[in-house]
């Protein structure tokens, strides 16, 4: 398989790193786990900026490392753009001049992103005359992933960009991103240790924990796996169900949500009929009943079959439900569990209250 693959152990005194990952060579791959787990020291053997001890790294026709055979590409020779958590511009120099200076060391090539198109896909043209200790954080941030884009690398590497922004920022740079991951055709490696920024981005995640790969796969999948809950984050968790928007509603501010296996309303999607979109529901976010509710205030009754119970955790219980070829999962008490005897093969109606599905479950698919 073409893109990128890497086997890279390391050990230090804070840190024994022991992962195996590939990435495909078009759409965005996330490495995701919590503070300490070597999401950033994983991209950075990628990068060749840290050397692990016994490391494997190859991408397309080319090996980076290759510690049995004594082969270590330095980073600068390695078609990689690097986007840091903090953006290193040039404070003396203007916007344009921060791209310009990126794009003349850049290798010749007929694939390069253009300099006018790198600038409006990440929205610039406005900024490209100030100096940069001028910007916000956000504008900061853009222009740091448009310097790495004109230095024409066939891998983009990005460590947690958005953590240094305020939930706003966040949401600004978010669509930045999803632009970059449709549009500039190469593959993309980010670290970030916030699953909504997972989910809404990445085709394929990388699932790490103290060093080690737990799992990886595509997001939908890992997401809806009731043994990854742990790794997940237990208020974050849920599933991920890829839809497509059937019509809106103007009156109610609502639109209307097809998938395989039933409808959703979701609040101010922003999206065109027709486009597909990815949702994230919390698991605490989701109800079960036995029978479809005659007089409640949700919009969002899904008919399915339990196919899974979670590990109990105090109180609660993650329950899976079948919903045609996709899953949702509840977390409800164990005592509901036992009053409506739920167990696999149990048909129940999944309830999803409409303003849980905001504007940061949302991304295109």
């Amino acid at each position: 398989m073409s893109g990128l693959r890497a086997r890279l152990r390391l050990e230090r005194e804070q840190l024994r790193l022991d992962v195996d990952l590939a990435a495909p060579p078009r759409g965005l791959t996330a490495l995701f786990g919590a503070s300490g787990s070597g999401k950033t020291t994983t991209l950075r053997c990628i990068a060749g900026l840290t050397r692990a001890n016994d490391g494997h790294v190859a991408f397309d026709d080319e090996c980076w490392q290759d510690e049995g055979r004594g082969i270590f590409v330095p980073p600068h020779k390695r078609a990689c753009g690097y986007v840091f958590q903090e953006a290193s511009l040039f404070a003396h120099l203007s916007v344009r001049r921060n791209l310009e200076y990126a794009r003349s060391r850049a290798p010749a090539s007929l694939h390069a992103p253009g300099f006018e198109h790198t600038v409006e896909m990440l929205g610039l043209g406005a900024l490209l005359a100030r100096r940069t200790p001028s910007l916000s954080g956000g504008e900061r941030q853009r222009v740091a992933i448009a310097r790495a884009l004109l230095a024409n690398p066939r891998l983009l590497l990005m460590d947690e960009p958005l953590a240094s922004l305020d939930a706003g920022r966040k949401g600004e740079i978010l669509y930045y991103i999803e632009r970059l991951r449709d549009e500039i055709g190469i593959p993309i490696v980010y670290v970030s240790h916030a699953i909504d920024e997972v989910v809404r981005l990445a085709d394929t995640m990388v699932l790490l924990s103290e060093g080690r790969t737990v799992a990886a796969g595509p997001v939908a999948e890992l997401a809806s796996r009731l043994d990854l809950r742990p790794y997940l984050g237990r208020f974050e968790a849920g599933a991920v169900i890829e839809a497509a928007v059937a019509a809106h509603d103007l009156d109610y501010g609502l639109t209307r949500l097809v998938f395989e296996g039933g409808e959703l309303y979701a609040p101010d999607v922003e999206a065109l009929v027709g486009a597909r979109l990815r949702l994230r529901i919390r698991s605490r976010d989701v109800s079960l009943a036995l029978s479809r509710p005659a007089d409640a205030s949700f919009l969002n009754v899904l008919e399915g079959v339990v196919v899974e119970l979670g590990q109990p955790q105090g109180a609660g219980v993650d329950v899976a439900v079948a919903l045609g070829h996709n899953r949702i999962v509840a977390r409800i008490t164990r005592k509901s569990v036992d009053k409506l005897g739920l167990a696999p093969g149990k048909r129940v109606y999944a309830l999803v209250k409409s303003v849980a599905i905001d504007r940061h479950s949302v991304g295109y698919a």
